[in-house]
């Protein structure tokens, strides 16, 4: 019982960290571009989005917990592993690249000289996490479907 838990929340909080990264990636295309004032304004619009964070370590720990969990199965555990790796990677662009993006614009209501800089920084480490996220999501997928069998 103990592991259907824990593959539920690591599904589920997997999922839940990846939609806001896709949105990003999404809309990374549209907004590259912007001048800095129309870019500005449409940051506003992510305000409130750090509650998504919520589920960003409970994800990394519960898929931690997923693998050890499934350590007796070679082939489920490594998906689980993958899976983990990836969400404490996207935990690890968001420091490196993110939020110090966020910081130095104050949640993108200061225009820095290197707000460019910073733009690509942001932009493109929501990015590449969207991409990691993706592939935690799979790989916890794999791990929790995959059987003995």
């Amino acid at each position: 019982m103990a592991l259907r838990v824990v593959q539920f929340f690591a599904v589920v909080l997997t999922a839940l960290a990846l939609a806001p990264a896709v949105a990003h990636l999404a809309s990374l295309l549209n907004k590259i571009n912007l001048t800095a004032e129309q870019y500005f304004i449409v940051q506003s619009s992510y305000r409130g989005w750090f509650l998504f964070a919520l589920a960003q370590i409970p994800s990394v720990i519960v898929a931690f917990v997923l693998a050890f969990m499934l350590r007796g199965d070679p082939l489920r555990f490594r998906f689980a592993l993958v899976g983990a790796v990836c969400m404490a990677a996207t935990l690890a662009i968001y420091f490196a690249w993110v939020n110090p993006a966020n910081l130095a614009t104050d949640q993108w209501t200061i225009i820095p000289e290197n707000w460019e800089t910073l733009r690509r920084h942001w932009e493109y480490g929501h990015a590449a996490s969207a991409a990691f996220n993706i592939v935690a999501l799979c790989a916890i997928a794999a791990a929790v479907v995959t059987s003995r069998e």
